[in-house]
């Protein structure tokens, strides 16, 4: 852990969203100019010494899957990850459609440097009209070195998950696949496939330009960077912001024009997230979410005023969640309704005997016996949400509610 003192200063800033914001690729060239050609083991080790992770919620660091698909050794397909299934999230319909070109450029870059046979975008439909008429500006310009095909991606939760991508892109439905055989192995027509978020792909355009040091020099050494985070909930100018890692959660809350009302929790990471307290020298980092059973995710930050239940509040998103499920496996078809009617009994004061410890025993079911990821990140939010609103439980179990009362505290405003 590095001490405030050895940490790079924290704050709102502009990396990715900074620039020219039309889209149109002279705009673009003439503020970056046009990229350096790097093969596949030199990008490998400049991402490795920036320590970028992937930025569309897992984390994972971008090097280490690069270097898988570049180790298989034979031609790979590239894909472009910007479905943001996520009703929370803005992060990548923005980035799109104010810089596509620098998404653009990180799909180039990695397709030539693994010589990749095929490159593909997979966009929500908003976005698609936009990346087919940057693509056309590239075209003109000289700058497809590897053709790149548009995907519609369907509106639905699950359709950005990994595999889920990889079978859209091959002609099948948008649901997750078997995770026995590794994506980076076999993926799209049996090839190596490396599928990285949007926004990945757009840093690792601006690392190739700039270097690993300018990236470490905004986030800390542990979590290095910027990340766009989509603030919303009750703040008066709900929007994508761009700050380092390690920022204050007031920082994201102040620069979305502050809190309208007093904020009794904040829902970190999105629906597969967690809920922290709303305070406001709080860090956003992996390190600072752990305790509270959340990360930055997916960079979403949702506060929620303290007028409103939480409990109720997140029974309604893992009955969203239930409804979203693939439907492939028995966590998804019968654990996740069970666990949404159960939470929702509880949030609706239908309370029982051992309701709480009901909760707890279904979600420990699904944990890790899904065919995707889906069952455990509902979990992962029903435990935050009992514990972030345990007064909350004690309340409804005795048939009262503190929001309803008005005796909910808040915190930021």
């Amino acid at each position: 852990m590095t001490t405030t003192a050895e940490a790079p200063a924290v704050r709102v800033e502009r990396r990715l969203l900074a620039g020219p914001a039309d889209g149109r690729l002279d705009s673009y060239l003439a503020a970056t100019g046009r990229l350096p050609e790097v093969d596949g083991p030199r990008l490998i080790e400049i991402l490795r010494e920036a320590g970028l992770t992937g930025h569309g919620g897992a984390g994972f660091p971008a090097w280490r899957k690069l270097s898988a698909v570049h180790a298989a050794g034979r031609p790979a397909v590239v894909i472009a990850n910007g479905a943001e299934g996520e009703p929370a999230s803005r992060k990548d319909k923005v980035l799109l459609k104010s810089h596509p070109h620098l998404v653009l450029d990180g799909l180039q870059l990695v397709a030539r440097a693994l010589a990749a046979k095929a490159a593909h975008i997979y966009v929500s439909a908003p976005s698609v009209a936009g990346i087919r008429s940057a693509l056309a500006e590239r075209h003109r310009a000289g700058l497809d070195r590897v053709a790149v095909t548009v995907h519609t991606a369907p509106d639905a939760f699950v359709s950005g998950e990994e595999s889920a991508v990889v079978a859209a892109v091959s002609g099948r439905s948008a649901v997750p696949g078997d995770k026995r055989v590794r994506i980076i192995e076999s993926g799209v027509d049996g090839a190596p496939t490396l599928v990285q978020n949007v926004e990945t792909l757009a840093h690792i355009a601006q690392i190739v330009r700039y270097g690993p040091r300018w990236f470490r020099s905004a986030g800390t050494s542990d979590e290095p960077g910027t990340f766009l985070a989509t603030v919303g909930g009750v703040v008066a100018v709900p929007g994508v912001i761009e700050a380092g890692y390690g920022v204050p959660l007031g920082d994201l809350i102040d620069a979305a024009g502050g809190a309208t009302e007093p904020v009794q929790a904040i829902l970190v990471g999105g629906y597969h997230g967690g809920w922290v307290p709303p305070d406001p020298d709080l860090a956003v980092s992996r390190a600072a979410m752990t305790p509270y059973g959340a990360s930055p995710g997916a960079g979403i930050v949702l506060a929620l005023p303290a007028s409103v239940c939480g409990l109720t509040e997140t029974a309604k998103i893992v009955t969203y969640l239930a409804g979203q499920a693939a439907g492939q496996c028995g966590p998804c078809i019968n654990g996740l309704p069970r666990l949404a009617d159960t939470l929702s009994d509880l949030a609706l004061r239908r309370g029982r005997p051992g309701l709480p410890a009901e909760v707890e025993r279904l979600a420990a079911l699904v944990t890790g016996r899904g065919a995707c990821r889906h069952p455990d990140g509902t979990a992962r939010l029903i435990r935050s949400g009992l514990q972030a609103f345990a007064a909350e439980v004690t309340a409804h179990l005795a048939g009262n509610c503190l929001a309803a009362q008005g005796t909910t505290r808040g915190g930021i405003r």
